[in-house]
């Protein structure tokens, strides 16, 4: 019978412990509770692996977002587009996200230091920027067929569409916030036989694993196969239109195009067969060889971290490769070499507007992508 979801005054036997892909020793805990299968080596091999990578990460991701963020906000100071809004929220989410990572950084070097309320916050904050990541990048590939496929109605509905892009980024964050709720609730420090301390989400122990299960459907399905589908129906529609189109240009924005669904499918397809293949295992436990668990906990470390590569990928493949902002990027590096002050800011900030492969334009949406 399950537990009563009202029952705060708990021992470990009231839960089932499980740490799901974003904290350390992911897959096959349920071997481990059961003190059948030693995974030191997993945990040292862990501590050698994440902390320079999630530090690369977090230094080029920082740099390109913040980068993105500043354009935006001081030197061209305009957000009259769909797309600009989605990518300064989207810039923010993954500036967000990457805070995150020297956390678990140092975690994975030597335990989790921080306290249960770093722990919760930590976990949570994210979460919703992993969410609104996701949701954010299906923003933007709807904004772009609505560009590309229905121009006619893009051009009228203009001024209507920069508000719906707001008022979308609100529902957005509300969403990200309301999907992790779980790292609120179920987010402990714990330690293992070691003692070492590590933050990770310690489920309710009922029938089946329902709550883990429920948790990891919730994050694949939002995380991974919804933006997936809408990116891929959105961005076919947009080949067929662009395939059709008498421009020259096409065969660049087919490029990019095919670069941004590849990034997100090698990014994000790995981990969340991985979580797949986690939720299984947790429905019914299949995997049951300790060479078989530590395999799979060393994948779920790779493929996790490459994931976590998407946040620093996102300023290239949504911002960088615009006319616009190569241009800008250009003239604040000859501003910083020829020490040309405030002069060569105002310079920047009067560029005339040129069409971006990422912003809407009035005269060339084939190539507004």
């Amino acid at each position: 019978m399950e537990e009563p979801f009202t029952t705060y005054m708990t021992t470990e036997t009231d839960y089932a412990e499980s740490v799901p892909s974003d904290y350390p020793d992911d897959y096959g805990s349920g071997i481990e509770n059961m003190g059948m299968c030693d995974r030191s080596w997993v945990r040292a091999f862990r501590g050698q692996y994440e902390p320079p990578l999630f530090w690369i990460i977090f230094i080029l991701g920082a740099v390109g977002n913040l980068m993105v963020v500043w354009i935006y906000t001081t030197v061209r100071n305009r957000l009259k587009t769909m797309t600009d809004v989605y990518l300064l929220n989207l810039a923010v989410a993954d500036l967000l996200f990457l805070c995150m990572l020297p956390f678990w950084a140092v975690d994975a070097t030597k335990g989790w230091d921080f306290g249960i309320s770093l722990c919760k916050m930590v976990s949570a904050v994210y979460k919703i920027n992993f969410f609104s990541s996701m949701l954010l990048l299906t923003c933007i590939s709807v904004d772009r067929y609505i560009a590309i496929v229905q121009v006619t109605k893009a051009q009228n509905l203009k001024k209507k569409r920069l508000f719906y892009s707001k008022l979308a980024c609100l529902v957005v964050w509300f969403v990200s916030i309301l999907l992790a709720l779980p790292e609120f609730i179920f987010a402990q420090v714990k330690q293992d036989k070691s003692g070492q301390s590590f933050c990770a989400l310690v489920y309710w122990n009922n029938v089946y694993n329902r709550t883990k299960i429920l948790v990891l459907s919730l994050q694949i399905c939002m995380g991974f196969f919804l933006p997936l589908l809408v990116m891929c129906f959105c961005y076919f529609v947009i080949i067929r239109t662009l395939l059709q189109a008498r421009s020259f240009e096409k065969h660049k924005a087919l490029r990019v195009i095919f670069a941004v669904v590849f990034v997100f499918v090698i990014s994000q397809l790995p981990h969340n067969g991985l979580l797949i293949m986690e939720a299984t295992q947790a429905a019914n436990t299949t995997i049951t060889d300790c060479e078989t668990v530590m395999g799979f906990d060393v994948a779920g470390q790779v493929a996790k971290t490459l994931a976590f590569t998407h946040a620093c990928l996102n300023p290239f493949l949504y911002v960088f490769i615009g006319v616009r902002f190569r241009k800008d990027l250009l003239r604040i590096v000859k501003m910083c070499a020829c020490g040309l002050g405030k002069g060569g800011l105002s310079k920047i900030q009067a560029v005339p507007k040129r069409p971006s492969v990422m912003s809407d334009t009035e005269t060339t949406p084939a190539l507004s992508i």
